[in-house]
Parts: C-alpha cells; sequence; structure tokens
C-alpha cells in the first residue's frame, strides 16, 4: 500500500519560514516524479512546487517563485518544501503528491 505522509505545517508570522516534509512508503520512490499542491479555503487545489525522479529539474507556481524550494532526498524517501518570507495568502492545507498518490495534507497558516 502506498501511503505519502505530510508533516511541518503549523501557525507561523508574515515573513516567517516552514519547512513541510512528506514521506513516502509502498513503492521505489526514486523512480517518481513529487510534487506539493496546496488548497486554500474555498479555492481549488493549485500547484505550488515539483521535482522531478533524478532531482535535475525542479518547478514553482509564480506566486511562490524565490521564496519555496523544493528538495528531495532518495534515500530517505522523503521530499521537503522550504518556504521563506511566507505571506497570508499562503495559508493552505499542503498536499504532497505522487501520481496518484495523494498526502492527507497538513495545515499552514500565516498570520499577518
Amino acid at each position: 500500500q502506498v501511503q505519502l505522509v505530510e508533516s511541518g505545517g503549523g501557525l507561523v508570522q508574515a515573513g516567517g519560514s516552514l519547512r513541510l516534509s512528506c514521506t513516502t512508503s509502498g513503492r521505489a520512490f526514486s523512480w517518481y516524479n513529487m510534487a506539493w499542491l496546496r488548497q486554500a479555503p474555498g479555492k481549488g487545489r493549485e500547484f505550488v512546487a515539483g521535482i522531478n525522479w533524478s532531482r535535475d529539474s525542479t518547478s514553482y507556481a509564480d506566486s511562490v517563485k524565490g521564496r519555496f524550494t523544493i528538495f528531495r532526498d532518495n534515500a530517505k524517501n522523503a521530499v521537503d518544501l522550504q518556504m521563506n518570507s511566507l505571506k497570508p495568502e499562503d495559508t493552505a492545507v499542503y498536499y504532497c503528491y505522487s501520481s496518484p498518490y495523494w498526502g492527507q495534507g497538513t495545515q499552514v497558516t500565516v498570520s499577518s
């Protein structure tokens, strides 16, 4: 059974930082692309950042470029999202995704 488990969410003031982590189990992690998406209250789920299996390609939503960085550690079956200079509009539930599997989500709340 494939599982993706997120951790690291919480409440932070605007301008602060958080690091989210997603650990996976149940399949060969290093063969698959990974991504983070988020869903704010009343909005649809949107792409935040992605990294390919070989770690030589990353992509980011325009809204987070220069503030968020995605990492993966294939030895630990983990993909992290370092979030700096957080803004209230970053408030959302953040999901780890590796097709076709989703994590359960972790809440990030940024206060102004």
